[in-house]
């Protein structure tokens, strides 16, 4: 598939089949992503393939801190809320995917069971957690390069029929990931990325983000006088 085609058509998958995916499968497409630029070529990515009883037990953790009140807890700061713009384009996409699954502003009931579909990482029958080492804090350009890194990952995976979703509530209780994953202490977790089969009869699967007109975010400086000369 040509990469501009790849890179617009596609979309977050939050439904998947009860079908595993083929270890050789997964290695592929790590092999592929990990030709992502990373900056002085530090490739400072570590990768958790984890599925099974393992992932079962990541999902479970997750949903009993979070339906018993425990404070989310990274591995890293976080902006927990965000304002202005960044808000509004957080409530589109949330109000495009309750749009498509029926769930209604009021329905509390459902409303919950969706946040809590996030947390079980969507049931997806694999999750890659990445990890970077803990040294390299504060690790701006390392966390930039996993970034990188987890974009390719979801590219090589759709352009082989699979689905991905980045997953940041997945990684909320780090402790529950770690102890699971068997993720060395000297490591930061960084995300989680769901990945499976698409379920195409998932209705949210259908939904496709809305991207902003690059003319309201991109300044481009000293072409005139370019052109001029």
């Amino acid at each position: 598939m040509e990469f501009s085609k790849l890179i617009q058509e596609r979309k977050s998958i939050r439904g998947y089949l009860n079908k595993p995916v083929p270890r050789e499968l997964i290695e592929e497409i790590i092999e592929v992503a990990k030709w992502a630029p990373s900056s002085m070529n530090t490739q400072p990515w570590h990768v958790y393939v984890v599925t099974g009883e393992p992932l079962d037990r990541i999902r479970q953790g997750n949903s009993n801190n979070m339906m018993q009140g425990v404070p989310p807890k990274r591995d890293f700061p976080m902006k927990e809320q965000y304002e202005g713009v960044h808000r509004k384009r957080q409530i589109d996409i949330a109000v495009q995917l309750f749009d498509a699954m029926g769930i209604a502003r009021d329905d509390k009931v459902q409303r919950t069971d969706w946040v809590m579909r996030g947390f079980r990482q969507f049931d997806a029958p694999v999750s890659l957690v990445l990890t970077y080492d803990k040294y390299l804090e504060p690790a701006a350009i390392s966390q930039f390069d996993l970034g990188a890194f987890s974009h390719a990952i979801v590219l090589a995976a759709w352009e082989r029929g699979l689905g991905c979703v980045i997953n940041g509530q997945g990684i909320m209780q780090s402790s529950v990931v770690r102890e699971h994953a068997g993720i060395a202490d000297d490591q930061n977790i960084m995300i989680c990325i769901a990945m499976g089969y698409p379920d195409h009869d998932f209705v949210a699967n259908q939904v496709k983000s809305v991207r902003e007109p690059t003319d309201g975010f991109v300044r481009y400086v000293g072409f005139e006088s370019s052109v001029q000369a």
